[in-house]
């Protein structure tokens, strides 16, 4: 690990000195590229000085005490750097492990959320607006941008379906977690008998994909249907046709896009959604190759296992991957979700660690 950590505070330096290089500055891609480069090292880095620190230490409280012909006084302030030093360089390896732990390539990126109503009905879909609320306020405490791409509301305030990205740094790497079935016991508004109906939300979060990462021949590739927006009613019926259906024929895969006036907008919003799904797609077939590593990581699995219920009776929240109970539910859809993320994070990354020294 740590001539790993040598060559990396090497690599470090290295960009550090093409940083101030002006032919690079002047070059914005490269020097983008550089820049996200030497942010991710950053805290590999400042660790592993602090190790190197406190190693330091370590070897000369070492060295004095072997050597002897120390006073009582200063014997005991020598052994007290000792003991500190010790811990301190046992504290930064453990700490160290897990900044090495190969990161998720999509995780700085932007996401695409989806939100489906499930079994439940009119429920279903009422908690899949609440579920768009939590996650909201959850951006919104994260200084991070939010943009609805299409929404399918109901005539009581639900969401058949809604779908929206978040554009922030490391918004995938927060989100990730939250892919798979979603199950809610509450009583609904429009039960008179007060009795609890347990019904289910489906969430995909995909990374969104970079025009780089797929190509896609639009000629040959794409079927583009052009129709009259369809809403809930009123004012916010579309009267033009500027409403985009995409087809991306080599697979059938479609996708839709109404929230705009503009048929421009729409068009654009609908190819950044299918090139999503089509990254994700490609994905999937890589990690399948990979099955075994996949099992290890938390909150990765299939979306058609339940990951949480959310107990409002109980004011109860479960998540089932690790075993979680939180008796906060309010609070957590306020878009309070930093404890349940934590949570699943540090899983993974013991998860992580445990595939990686089994290998």
């Amino acid at each position: 690990m740590f001539e790993k950590l040598k060559a990396l505070l090497e690599k470090y330096e290295h960009i550090n000195e093409q940083l101030m290089n002006p032919d690079i500055i002047s070059d914005q891609n490269q020097y983008k590229n550089l820049m996200k480069e030497y942010k991710s090292l950053t805290p590999i880095i400042e660790k592993y000085k602090e190790y190197v620190k406190a190693k330091e230490g370590f070897d000369e409280a070492v060295e004095l005490l072997d050597g002897g012909g120390l006073d009582k006084d200063f014997k005991e302030m020598v052994q007290m750097q000792y003991d500190e030093t010790k811990e301190a360089m046992a504290s930064c390896a453990e700490e160290l492990k897990i900044l090495l732990l190969p990161k998720d390539p999509n995780d700085d990126k932007n996401v695409i959320i989806e939100i489906r109503g499930g079994a439940g009905g009119d429920e279903a879909n009422l908690f899949a607006n609440s579920l768009y609320r939590m996650y909201t306020m959850y951006a919104e405490s994260k200084g991070w941008k939010i943009e609805v791409l299409k929404a399918n509301e109901t005539e009581l305030g639900g969401f058949k379906e809604i779908s929206f990205s978040v554009e922030g740094e490391g918004a995938y790497s927060r989100f990730k977690y939250e892919s798979g079935v979603h199950r809610v016991q509450r009583v609904p508004e429009t039960e008179s008998q007060g009795r609890v109906q347990t019904s289910t939300v489906t969430v995909a979060v995909l990374p969104e994909a970079e025009d780089v990462e797929l190509e896609i021949n639009e000629a040959t590739e794409l079927k583009i249907d052009v129709f009259r927006a369809s809403g809930a009613g009123g004012q916010h019926i579309n009267k033009t046709e500027s409403a985009i259906r995409i087809t991306y024929l080599p697979t059938g895969l479609v996708v839709e896009c109404q929230d705009e006036r503009s048929q421009h907008k729409n068009k654009e919003k609908a190819m950044r959604v299918l090139r999503s799904r089509l990254l994700e797609e490609k994905q999937r077939a890589q990690s399948d190759e990979i099955a075994s590593v996949r099992r290890s990581q938390v909150g990765t699995g299939d979306r058609s296992e339940r990951i949480r219920t959310y107990n409002y009776p109980e004011g109860r929240l479960s998540d089932h991957r690790i075993g979680l109970t939180i008796y906060r539910l309010e609070y957590i859809m306020n878009g309070n979700l930093d404890e349940v993320i934590d949570a699943l994070a540090t899983a993974d990354q013991a998860a992580k660690l445990s595939a990686q020294e089994e290998a």
